[in-house]
């Protein structure tokens, strides 16, 4: 039997946040306001392509390779990633008094950030998945950190890592995982992530944090064949 998180998109739509999916059955599609990803099941590859809905519109899949575009679709972009996960014992810190729980009114400054630092997809909904962290100075959001996935009971994603440019190198990154990961602790739930595999500097920090790499993955970002 594969692990779940072998596949994660695929498992997550057809397991715990199954309620997130707009498009269910061989090929499956998150809600898009959360993300932009999707999968489907072996063979089935080919109804990818009645996922999307307009010209501009776009899937993410991810998969242990590049995935060829079905028919009437065509690649727009793929990147390496490194799926990681903390499966050992994990250090309990003292919880930050600095940091604090984001609520729907943070939503625009969190895209804002998103936008501007790219860890990764976000969409108006993406910070409704599950508890986001945020850092405040002078009343501005200048790091963040939440969970995404939850591709099987007892597994939850470490997403949304990002950090102001003009903040970074003062260790608010760690500051903001540490956060996250107590919550991930409290509740019993094994942390993993997904890091671009080009991305040295934030997978040597989230080993220090007691991540370890368990699977190479591809993205493969699909859009409609042009005219």
């Amino acid at each position: 039997m594969r692990h779940p998180l072998d596949r994660p998109i695929w498992s997550l739509l057809n397991g715990p946040q199954a309620a997130l999916a707009v498009a269910t059955g061989t090929v499956c599609r998150i809600d898009p306001t959360y993300g932009p990803f999707a999968a489907a099941a072996p063979g089935h590859e080919a109804e990818l392509a009645g996922l999307l809905t307009s010209a501009d519109d776009e899937i993410w899949l991810l998969e242990s390779e590049e995935q060829p575009p079905p028919s009437g679709t065509r690649v727009l972009r793929t990147a390496p990633l490194l799926q990681m996960i903390a499966d050992g014992p994990l250090a309990a810190h003292p919880v930050d008094p600095e940091l604090i729980l984001m609520t729907e009114a943070d939503a625009p400054e969190m895209t804002a950030l998103a936008l501007e630092t790219q860890p990764g997809p976000w969409r108006s909904h993406t910070h409704r998945y599950g508890p986001y962290y945020g850092l405040r100075e002078e009343g501005r959001l200048i790091a963040m950190a939440g969970e995404r996935m939850r591709p099987a009971p007892g597994l939850a994603e470490l997403s949304g890592v990002c950090t102001a440019p003009d903040r970074q190198g003062r260790g608010l990154a760690g500051r903001m995982i540490r956060r996250v990961l107590a919550g991930f602790i409290e509740r019993g739930d094994t942390p993993f992530l997904h890091s671009y595999a080009y991305n040295t500097h934030a997978i040597r920090l989230y080993e220090t944090l007691g991540f370890r790499a368990r699977l190479s993955l591809v993205v493969t970002v699909l859009g409609r064949a042009e005219p």
